[in-house]
C-alpha cells in the first residue's frame, strides 16, 4: 500500500546545494478533474502540470498562490493550475482546460497547441507584488519547458520529471541553489550536481507513481546522503463562492446585468475549476445592482 498518496516531500543533499521535492497526487487529482469531461491526453498533461505547481511551489516558500497556464491559437485553448501555499499547511490545488471542436483521447498536448506560450505567476496573499513571467514553449514535454524557463527567466539549473496515468500523478524535482549560496557553503564535492542527474534521470513512471518516498530516494540515491523532510497534505479546493461570483457580476455593471436577465431571465454561471453552479434571478440582479460594487475575488469564475 502506498503511503505517499496526496503527499508532498522536500529533501536535500547533505552539505551540498542539491536539494529536491517529490510529490504524488491521487484523491487531489481525481477531484479537482472527475467533474470535467476531459479526453484522455489532456487530463494526463493537466495531471502533469498539477505536480508541476506543487513542485514549484514548494522551493518558494512562499504564502499565496503559484499559477501555471498554458495558452494556444490551435485546438487546446488553455491549461491552468493554481496552486495555493500556507508555508507550513496542505497545498491547495486546482486546474482546469478549454478547447475548441473534437479533440481524441489519443491526441497529445503538443499536437494540439498552435503559436503557444508558457505563463508562471506569482500572486503573494501578504500584500507583496504580484509577478508574471512569459516564455516560449520550448521543449517536448511540460518538464523540458519548466526546465528551459527556470534555467533562463530564473537562473536555477532545475530537473523535473512527470507523469500522470489519468488516475493519480507524481513528479519529482532536483536544484542546484545560485553559485553564491555555494561559496557560503564551501561546497567540496563539484561534481554533485551531474551525479545527482544522472542517477536521478534513471527514475521510472511506476516508481514515482508508486514507491513510497523514502524507498525511491534509497533506490535512486543509496550512495548519497539525503535527508527527507516532513510531508506536507496536497488537496482539491476551489475558492469560488456565491460571493464571489456575485462580486464578479457586479463589475459588469447595471446595463450589462440589466440587459442579460432582460433576454434570459435569470444569470447562469458555471466555475471552470469545480462545475459548480450558480444562479441569479431577477431578485438576485436587482440586489447586486443595490450594492456597492467590489473587487472580484475570484476572477478564473466565468
Amino acid at each position: 500500500m502506498k503511503n505517499n498518496q496526496d503527499k508532498l516531500q522536500r529533501f536535500v543533499f547533505e552539505s551540498t546545494p542539491v536539494r529536491g521535492n517529490l510529490v504524488n497526487l491521487s484523491q487531489t487529482l481525481k477531484l479537482a478533474l472527475n467533474k470535467q469531461n476531459l479526453p484522455a491526453g489532456l487530463r494526463q498533461s493537466l495531471g502533469e502540470l498539477m505536480a508541476a505547481s506543487a513542485l514549484l511551489a514548494a522551493t518558494l516558500k512562499m504564502n499565496g498562490a503559484l499559477i501555471l497556464q498554458i495558452q494556444s491559437k490551435g485546438a487546446l485553448k488553455l491549461l491552468v493550475v493554481e496552486c495555493t501555499s500556507d508555508l507550513d499547511s496542505s497545498m491547495k490545488i486546482r486546474a482546469t482546460a478549454k478547447w475548441s471542436g473534437e479533440i481524441e483521447d489519443h491526441q497529445t498536448l503538443f499536437e494540439l497547441i498552435e503559436h503557444g506560450q508558457f505563463m508562471i505567476t506569482l500572486d503573494p496573499k501578504d500584500g507583496g507584488q504580484a509577478y508574471q513571467g512569459i516564455v516560449p514553449l520550448e521543449g517536448d514535454s511540460i518538464s523540458a519547458i519548466l526546465e528551459n524557463y527556470m534555467l533562463r527567466s530564473e537562473q536555477i539549473d532545475t530537473k523535473i520529471w512527470l507523469c500522470c496515468d489519468g488516475e493519480s500523478a507524481a513528479g519529482m524535482l532536483i536544484q542546484k541553489m545560485p553559485e553564491t549560496m555555494n561559496q557560503v557553503m564551501q561546497i567540496q564535492d563539484a561534481d554533485i550536481w551531474n551525479r545527482v542527474g544522472h542517477l536521478a534521470s534513471t527514475v521510472t513512471d511506476d516508481e514515482l507513481l508508486n514507491l513510497p518516498a523514502e524507498t525511491l530516494l534509497t533506490r535512486l540515491f543509496n550512495e548519497e546522503d539525503v535527508r527527507l523532510f516532513e510531508a506536507s497534505d496536497t488537496q482539491f479546493y476551489c475558492s469560488c463562492t456565491r460571493e464571489s461570483v456575485a462580486n464578479m457580476l457586479r463589475m459588469l455593471g447595471n446595463e450589462e446585468l440589466t440587459g442579460i436577465i432582460a433576454e434570459r431571465g435569470n444569470i447562469e454561471v458555471n466555475c471552470d475549476f469545480c462545475n459548480a453552479h450558480y444562479a441569479f434571478d431577477k431578485v438576485d440582479a436587482t440586489q447586486l445592482l443595490m450594492t456597492e460594487t467590489l473587487t472580484p475575488s475570484n476572477p478564473k469564475v466565468h
